[in-house]
């Protein structure tokens, strides 16, 4: 019975407080109407979830949120010194492929969207085979280092999470 209302708990709470942000008041009809859509939605568009990703460690959602939105203030300092200071003969950009472990599609795009988020990186093509990632850097110096920081601080974090 609650699978049927809450087919997608994770969600629901997602929707809820994305509508509680969108709607910039905390009132209780604010969110009594937040909840409605939180419910509602899942509701509707569960058929289509047929193969609905597992999350194997909720708590490390919050670690690697933590870490993502670290990871994005340190980078807007770093592109802002490389676009401010840095002459152009100087600049190494890169292009750098990223070998995945990741197997669940839902894991893969969360990394994509990660490190496109992330300024100065941007995920440009997943190879056919689902296996690699092709990540264009605005200065990397050392491509190698760039991709085992990719594979250390993400990749390795979502595997906890998805798989």
């Amino acid at each position: 019975m609650l699978k049927r209302i809450f087919p997608h708990p994770y969600l629901t709470t997602l929707l809820t407080a994305v509508w509680l942000m969108l709607a910039n008041a905390y009132t209780p009809t604010s969110l009594a109407f937040g909840l409605l859509l939180g419910i509602v939605i899942p509701m509707l568009t569960a058929p289509y979830w047929v193969d609905r990703p597992s999350i194997r460690n909720p708590a490390m959602i919050v670690e690697y949120i933590a870490v993502v939105l670290y990871d994005i203030v340190v980078a807007n300092i770093t592109v802002a010194r490389i676009v401010l200071f840095m002459r152009n003969e100087n600049m190494r950009p890169a292009w750098i492929t990223v070998p995945l472990e990741l197997s669940s599609p839902e894991a893969i795009t969360v990394l994509a969207g990660t490190i496109t988020m992330t300024p100065g990186t941007l995920s440009a093509e997943l190879a056919a085979d689902g296996h690699s990632l092709l990540v264009h850097c605005l200065h990397a110096p050392e491509p190698d280092s760039v991709r085992d920081e990719i594979k250390h601080r993400y990749e390795r974090r979502l595997k906890e999470i998805f798989e």
